[in-house]
């Protein structure tokens, strides 16, 4: 070999090195900026639609650049991620058996397509270490929200949405459904961390948590809040005493919240009224036939009992749910049975009556799949546990998960806190010396 030739072959590696010192050095760089697009997608997710659209595209975009093929490709084989990508898949193929227009069947598949986000969170978060910041930036997001629900509630002329809209009392925003998810999803997820300060003796920071959870309450109490959320709320906050708090102290606390509760009955028009509509709406349904929401709920999940009887193993494919209501509507539309809809507000049957028995238990071995990755002990399995228990009984009255701003509560809170669990669990088995299957 020549003196020029060993000088190309020194410089090259030379500049092999520098090359591989420097993307060492941008990594983290990279990495942080991945991270706080995340952090701009939660602030935003109480807020805008749009927003948060183009912040995961930014997202998804700024992660190809740090994204290992290899390791990635091997995260797609755990259930956790396969079955989300199988129910995508399967309402993909489902556009080929259905009779819908063409247009109707890619405007079905849209919203079930944000779950494909969730392996890119899990892969991502399982190697970043500020997943928390994602969480804490939506508090802070939700409780500035409180701040506008407050004072859009005593001057609603400075709200966004339209002037005397049904249900926008208290509404800046989206609305009520949307802002009651999330006020629920906060309070439920801060009595872990009031707890715990006050087991180490934080008074402080304890007081500070509670007031912020306080905030959230009074707002649902005297404001608005939905049915959803009444029906929810006691569910999550029972699993939350049942894991961990004392018999005793559960005791205690069943019967304090009975009294509060029924002391914030009395004094709180707004619960009052919302607790009513219940027996009203269903009243009214049965005698005049009357479109009310409880009534129409229970006109679409009869019907959709139907349609999946109809075709129980696959169902009538991606973008039917229309176009069956539309053949099965009696009477004039003003009634209950002549209402058309294309989502029978419950999410088993919305899977069930495009994708048979097969997209059911796709769905639920996700959710149970979900569920099962938050056991055990830490705050990031704690709201991932509460997000996937809240998505599951709120699907039971609207299809939550395939909804926009449910489902992406649900893909960003399972996606973030599930990287977090891995990346825990990954560091207690290398520090035991067991090697992560």
């Amino acid at each position: 070999m020549t003196a020029p030739d060993r000088l190309r072959n020194t410089m090259s590696s030379l500049g092999s090195m520098v090359s591989r010192m420097l993307s060492a050095r941008l990594e983290p760089v990279r990495i942080r900026n991945v991270d706080l697009i995340a952090v701009l997608v939660a602030v935003l997710l109480p807020w805008s639609t749009s927003g948060v659209g183009i912040g995961m595209v930014l997202w998804l975009a700024a992660l190809a650049t740090t994204l290992e093929l290899r390791p990635f490709l091997h995260s797609l084989l755990r259930p956790i991620c396969v079955l989300p990508i199988a129910l995508v898949a399967l309402a993909a193929m489902g556009t080929l058996w259905s009779d819908a227009p063409w247009s109707a069947r890619t405007y079905a598949l849209s919203p079930a397509t944000k779950l494909l986000v969730l392996p890119f969170l899990f892969y991502h978060f399982e190697r970043s270490t500020r997943g928390m910041w994602v969480f804490i930036a939506f508090l802070v997001s939700c409780t500035l929200l409180t701040v506008a629900s407050w004072i859009v509630a005593i001057d609603p002329s400075l709200s966004l949405k339209a002037p005397g809209e049904p249900t926008g009392h208290g509404i800046f925003v989206k609305n009520y459904i949307d802002q009651s998810q999330e006020f629920v999803l906060c309070t439920v997820v801060l009595a872990f961390p009031i707890i715990t300060l006050l087991r180490d003796g934080k008074i402080r920071q304890a007081l500070l948590l509670t007031a912020l959870a306080a905030n959230f309450i009074l707002n649902m109490a005297f404001v608005v809040v939905s049915r959803t959320a009444l029906v929810t709320l006691p569910v999550m906050l029972a699993v939350f005493a049942m894991a961990h708090l004392k018999w005793r102290t559960n005791v205690l606390l069943f019967v304090a919240a009975v009294v509060l509760g029924a002391l914030a009955w009395t004094v709180s028009p707004q619960l009052q009224a919302t607790t009513d509509k219940f027996t009203r709406d269903y009243r009214i349904y049965k005698e005049l036939n009357q479109p009310t929401s409880i009534g129409l709920r229970l006109e679409f999940w009869e019907k959709s009992l139907r349609f999946f009887a109809e075709a129980p193993v696959i169902g009538h494919g991606t973008g039917s749910t229309r176009g069956l209501f539309e053949a099965a509507a009696t009477g004039p539309a003003v009634l209950a049975q002549g209402q058309v809809i294309g989502n029978p507000h419950n999410q088993t049957l919305n899977v069930a009556v495009q994708w048979g028995a097969v997209g059911v238990a796709i769905l639920y071995a996700m959710w149970l799949s979900h569920f099962l990755l938050f056991r055990g002990e830490g705050l990031a399995a704690w709201i991932g546990l509460m997000v996937v228990l809240q998505n599951v009984f709120s699907s039971l009255f609207n299809s939550h998960l395939f909804d926009f701003h449910e489902g992406w509560m649900y893909v960003l809170g399972v996606g973030v806190a599930g990287g977090m669990v891995l990346r825990a669990r990954s560091a207690a088995a290398e520090s035991s010396g067991t090697v992560r299957p």
